[in-house]
C-alpha cells in the first residue's frame, strides 16, 4: 500500500514540476523535432522579442486599371498578400494561408483576379491558384501533385497565360498554355530536356515567346518559340561556353530584343540584338558592375534597371529609343528590387531596404522624379540606435586574391575583444549584401557578438572570373578564403580570435561543415543550416529537376575522379577531425538539400561522442519561413552561443 502511495505522490510531483517548467520555459511546437537543445526560458524570449518583431513589405503586382498595389507582408505567422489602395494606406489582407505567399499576377485587362503559386510545407512544389478578389476564394488550376509550376506570363489580351511546369516527368521544365477559366484545356506548348528552362517574354500579339535556358551561373542561352508551330529557334549560340545571356525581352523595334549578358566583358551589361543579323550592341558598358534586373514599360519606350555595385543597388532610368540612361539620384542608399511599371508608364514601383530599415514599397513619379512611400513596415521595439551598420572589409586569401565581406560591429557599450559569428551565404553563387541586420541586432547589441558576412570566391557580384573560381575541383579554395578570414580576425584589436562561431545555410552550410573540420582548432562551435554534408549523397537525393544544374556547378559524381574528390572533401567523411560543438538545423521537406544530409551528419557525430544539437521542422523545407519556427530557431541558436561561444 505504501508503495502505491509513494508512486502516486511521485507522479503528482512530476506533474507539478512539468507544469512549473512549461510555465517558465519556451515549449517547442508540435512540428519541431528537438534533440539536446538546452531549456529556453521565457525571460529570454521576452528579451529577444524586441528584435524579432520587425516585418517588411515587398511589391507583388500593380492593378491594370487603378493605382493600387498588391504587396506581401506578415501580420501572423507567414507572409500573405495584401492590397494597398493609396500611399501609406491601410493594408487589406487577401490571403490567409498557413503557407507563405510572395507572388501573384493580375489578370491584365480588368484585374478581377490574381494568379499565384503556393507550395506545401516548404516542399517547393508550387501549384497555381486563381484568387477571386471579390470572394477571396482560391481555385486550384494545376495538378496539385509533386510538380513545380510558375513563370506566369500573360498574353496581353488576357485570354490566357503561359507557364512552366515539371509535371510531365518531375525533371524537365516544359512550357504550357492555360486559360484559367478553363484549366482542363491546358496544353503543352514546348517539351524540353532539363530543369533550367523558363519564359522571359511574350510578343504583343502572343504568337512568340522568348525562352531562357539556364545551365549555370556562368552559362545561359536565349531561344525564340513560335507558339502556333512549336518551332524553337536558337537566338544565341548554344555551342558558345561560359557566357551569360538572360532576361530577354522584345523591343519596340522589329526583329530586336533586349537582354543581359557578360559576353566580352567581366560584368553583365544590358544589350540589344538584331535577330536577323545577330549584331549585338552593348548599352551599359560605362557601369563596371553587374546589371541585376531591368524592366520595360508596356509601350517599350522606357526602361528601368538596377545594378549591384559592391553589395548595394542603384536605380537607373533609360530612354529605350536613344539608349541614354541616368541614375535616379534621390533614392536612399540600400537594396532595391521588384521593379513594376504602371500600365500607363507614368510611375515605377519598387521595393527598397536600407541598413536601418526593413523592406518597403515606394513609387517613383517619372514626370518629376518624386519618390512616394507606400508602406512603412513596423520594426517592433527596435530603435535606430540598436542597429549595427555594415562596413565593407577586405582581406587577402592564400593565393593573394582579394576577398571582401560586410562587418557588423558590436554596440560601443561592449569593451574588450569581441566574439565573432562568421555567417556564410548559400548559392554558392549568392552574395552577402549591405543589408538590414534585423533580428541579428540582438547579437551585436545585447550579446556583444560581432558579425561578418563574407563573399568568398564563387560569390556573384564580382565578375564572371570570380564566380567561377570555386567550380569543380576548385571547391575547397573557397574554404581557404575562410581560413584567411580567420587570419584577418586575429589581426583586429577589437575581435577575439579565440571565440569564433561559423554559421551558414545551404551551400553556406557545407562551408560551415568544411570549416569545422579544416579549422577545428581555430573555432569554438558551428551552426549548420540545411547544409550539404556529402556531395555524392546530395546529388543522388536532390530533386530531379535540379540535379543536372547542380552537377554543372559542383561536378558530376558519376565520374570516377570527381567521385573520389567528393569523398575526399566530404564533411561526412571527415567527422573525425571535427572537435567542437555543432548545431544542425533542417527542414523535413527540403527538396534542395534533403533531410538525410542533416541526419547522416548528426548520427555520425553523435556516434563519435561529439556535442550535437539538432532541430528539425516537419512543416518546413529549405530553411524556416514560419514565424513560430523561426523564433524558436533563433532562441535555440542564442542558447547554443551562450553555452559554447561566450562561455
Amino acid at each position: 500500500m505504501k508503495t502505491k502511495i509513494y508512486l502516486f505522490l511521485s507522479l503528482v510531483f512530476c506533474s507539478v514540476l512539468l507544469a512549473q517548467q512549461s510555465k517558465n520555459t519556451v515549449v517547442p511546437n508540435e512540428n519541431l523535432i528537438v534533440e539536446n537543445i538546452s531549456e529556453i526560458s521565457k525571460d529570454l524570449a521576452t528579451k529577444v522579442k524586441k528584435y524579432s518583431e520587425a516585418r517588411g513589405a515587398s511589391i507583388v503586382a500593380i492593378h491594370p486599371l487603378k493605382e493600387e498595389v498588391i504587396i506581401t507582408t506578415r501580420f501572423g505567422a507567414t507572409n500573405q498578400l495584401h492590397k494597398v489602395a493609396q500611399p501609406m494606406g491601410a493594408r487589406k489582407q487577401f490571403t490567409f494561408f498557413d503557407e507563405p505567399l510572395g507572388n501573384g499576377v493580375y489578370e491584365p485587362t480588368k484585374g478581377d483576379y490574381l494568379i499565384y503559386s503556393r507550395d506545401s510545407g516548404g516542399n517547393e512544389f508550387g501549384q497555381l491558384y486563381q484568387l477571386d478578389l471579390k470572394t477571396l476564394q482560391s481555385t486550384l488550376l494545376t495538378d496539385g501533385g509533386r510538380s513545380q509550376n510558375g513563370g506566369i506570363t500573360w498574353k496581353k489580351d488576357g485570354s490566357g497565360f503561359f507557364f512552366s511546369s515539371t509535371k510531365r516527368n518531375g525533371g524537365d521544365r516544359d512550357i504550357y498554355y492555360m486559360n484559367p477559366n478553363d484549366p482542363k484545356s491546358t496544353k503543352l506548348i514546348l517539351e524540353v530536356k532539363g530543369g533550367g528552362w523558363g519564359i522571359s517574354d511574350v510578343s504583343a500579339d502572343g504568337t512568340k515567346l522568348l525562352i531562357s535556358e539556364y545551365l549555370s551561373a556562368n552559362e545561359s542561352f536565349i531561344w525564340l518559340l513560335d507558339v502556333a508551330t512549336g518551332k524553337l529557334t536558337e537566338v544565341t549560340n548554344r555551342k558558345e561556353k561560359s557566357v551569360v545571356q538572360s532576361g530577354a525581352g522584345f523591343s519596340a523595334q522589329a526583329n530586336e530584343i533586349w537582354f543581359i549578358t557578360d559576353r566580352d566583358n567581366e560584368f553583365q551589361r544590358i544589350a540589344t540584338m538584331d535577330l536577323v543579323s545577330k549584331k549585338i550592341t552593348y548599352i551599359t558598358t560605362s557601369i563596371p558592375w553587374d546589371v541585376e534586373d531591368y524592366l520595360a514599360t508596356d509601350d517599350l519606350t522606357k526602361i528601368a534597371f538596377t545594378t549591384n555595385e559592391g553589395g548595394l543597388n542603384k536605380l537607373y532610368l533609360m530612354d529605350a529609343n536613344t539608349k541614354k540612361y541616368a541614375e535616379v539620384k534621390n533614392v536612399p542608399i540600400g537594396l532595391i528590387g521588384g521593379l513594376e511599371f504602371t500600365n500607363n508608364g507614368k510611375s515605377l514601383f519598387f521595393t527598397q531596404s536600407t541598413a536601418d530599415s526593413s523592406s518597403d514599397v515606394y513609387q517613383l513619379n517619372l514626370s518629376n522624379n518624386q519618390i512616394i512611400r507606400w508602406t512603412e513596415s513596423e520594426l517592433g521595439e527596435m530603435q535606430t540606435s540598436d542597429m549595427s551598420k555594415p562596413k565593407l572589409i577586405e582581406w587577402k586569401s592564400f593565393d593573394k586574391l582579394t576577398i571582401s565581406g560586410f562587418y557588423y560591429p558590436t554596440a560601443t557599450k561592449f569593451t574588450g575583444k569581441r566574439p565573432v559569428i562568421i555567417n556564410i551565404h548559400g548559392g554558392p553563387e549568392g552574395q552577402s549584401l549591405a543589408s538590414f541586420a534585423g533580428s541579428n541586432n540582438y547579437y551585436t547589441n545585447e550579446m556583444g557578438v560581432a558579425l561578418i558576412f563574407p563573399n568568398v570566391r564563387g560569390s556573384s557580384g564580382f565578375g564572371k572570373t570570380y564566380i567561377a573560381k570555386d567550380n569543380g575541383f576548385l571547391r575547397e579554395d573557397s574554404v581557404k578564403d575562410i581560413g584567411a578570414l580567420l587570419d584577418w580576425i586575429a589581426l583586429q584589436p577589437e575581435l577575439d580570435k579565440d571565440r569564433i562561431m561559423i554559421m551558414g545555410g545551404s551551400y553556406g552550410g557545407y562551408m560551415t561543415l568544411a570549416t569545422a573540420f579544416h579549422y577545428a582548432d581555430r573555432i569554438r562551435c558551428s551552426v549548420d543550416i540545411v547544409g550539404i554534408s556529402n556531395f555524392k549523397t546530395f546529388l543522388k537525393n536532390t530533386e530531379e529537376y535540379r540535379r543536372d544544374l547542380r552537377r554543372v556547378e559542383y561536378g558530376d559524381e558519376r565520374e570516377v575522379k570527381m567521385a573520389a574528390f567528393f569523398d575526399k572533401i566530404s564533411p561526412l567523411n571527415n567527422t573525425d577531425k571535427i572537435k567542437k560543438p555543432m548545431f544542425i538545423i533542417q527542414g523535413t521537406n527540403d527538396p534542395r538539400v534533403p533531410v538525410t544530409e542533416a541526419t547522416q551528419m548528426r548520427d555520425k557525430l553523435k556516434a563519435q561522442g561529439n556535442v550535437v544539437w539538432y532541430l528539425e521542422a516537419k512543416d518546413e523545407g529549405h530553411g524556416f519561413r514560419k514565424k513560430p519556427n523561426v523564433d524558436y530557431q533563433r532562441l535555440a541558436v542564442i542558447k547554443f552561443m551562450e553555452a559554447y561561444l561566450l562561455n
